[in-house]
């Protein structure tokens, strides 16, 4: 899979997870790989190009053990992104299956 495309896609869920509720990194990270082949090399500069683009706003909070955690929470410009790449989404996936339904129906 193109790198770019799948950068895209993880972006989204980047977004999607965060919506739901506030998520630092390695939160993120283990929600993802759960499910995509993603690693903190790929997550951590989503992150921060997702915060300076305003889609998101950080804070601190602090924990039992280490540092404290630096949290991600999705702005109403995040939120408002999310559904812009969810609609472009829909209507890419609509696209291909539109395509492969149209292959399969003309080897009848």
């Amino acid at each position: 899979m193109n790198s770019q495309f799948k950068k895209g896609i993880i972006e989204m869920c980047v977004l999607d997870l965060v919506s739901k509720r506030d998520l630092y990194g390695f939160a993120v990270i283990d929600r993802l790989s759960g499910e995509i082949d993603v690693n903190e090399n790929t997550i951590y500069p989503i992150l921060r190009r997702l915060t300076e683009q305003g889609y998101f706003t950080t804070y601190t909070r602090p924990t039992n053990v280490g540092a404290p955690r630096k949290y991600y929470a999705i702005t109403e410009s995040g939120k408002r992104r999310l559904q812009e790449f969810q609609s472009e989404w829909r209507r890419f996936l609509e696209g291909v299956f539109h395509i492969l339904e149209d292959q399969n129906h003309d080897k009848e």
